[in-house]
C-alpha cells in the first residue's frame, strides 16, 4: 500500500533530505584528507592501540593521528576504549559503519590494482613522458 503524502510530509521528508546530504558533506569532508583511510586501514579487523596505529601510519604525527581518531570517533567509525592503567591503555575499534566505510576503501584499492596500467599510462602521457 502506498502511502499518501500530504504537504507536511512531503516537506518533512525534503528536509531529511537535506539534512542527510548536509551530513554527508561533513563526514565526507572529515575522511577525505591524507590521513584518515589510511587510519582506517590500519585499524582493520582488529583492536589497536594509538602507538600501533602510529607505527603502522607511515609519517603521520602524534598530533595528527590524535585529529584523525577524534574525527571518526565522532564520525561513529571508531570507538575509543580507555582502560584505567598506569599509564592509561587506549584502544581503537573499527564499528560496523566504520567496517562498511574500510569495504568501500578496499573496494577503491581493488579498483586501482584493476586500472594500474591505465593510470600509470594516462599519467605519463598527461606529464609529457
Amino acid at each position: 500500500m502506498t502511502k499518501q503524502l500530504n504537504g507536511s510530509d512531503a516537506a518533512e521528508d525534503e528536509a531529511d533530505v537535506r539534512r542527510a546530504d548536509s551530513l554527508a558533506r561533513e563526514i565526507f569532508s572529515d575522511i577525505a584528507n591524507k590521513w584518515a583511510l589510511l587510519i582506517i586501514e590500519a585499524v582493520g579487523d582488529r583492536t589497536r592501540r594509538f602507538t600501533e596505529l602510529r607505527d603502522d601510519v607511515e609519517g603521520i604525527s602524534h598530533k595528527m593521528l590524535t585529529q584523525n581518531l577524534r574525527l571518526l570517533e565522532r564520525n561513529g567509525l571508531v570507538v575509543r576504549t580507555v582502560h584505567p592503567t598506569v599509564p592509561p591503555r587506549v584502544e581503537y575499534t573499527l564499528t560496523d559503519p566504520g567496517r562498511a566505510l574500510r569495504a568501500t576503501v578496499d573496494g577503491m584499492c581493488d579498483w586501482t590494482h584493476r586500472h594500474l596500467a591505465a593510470i600509470e599510462s594516462a599519467r605519463h602521457r598527461f606529464d609529457g613522458h
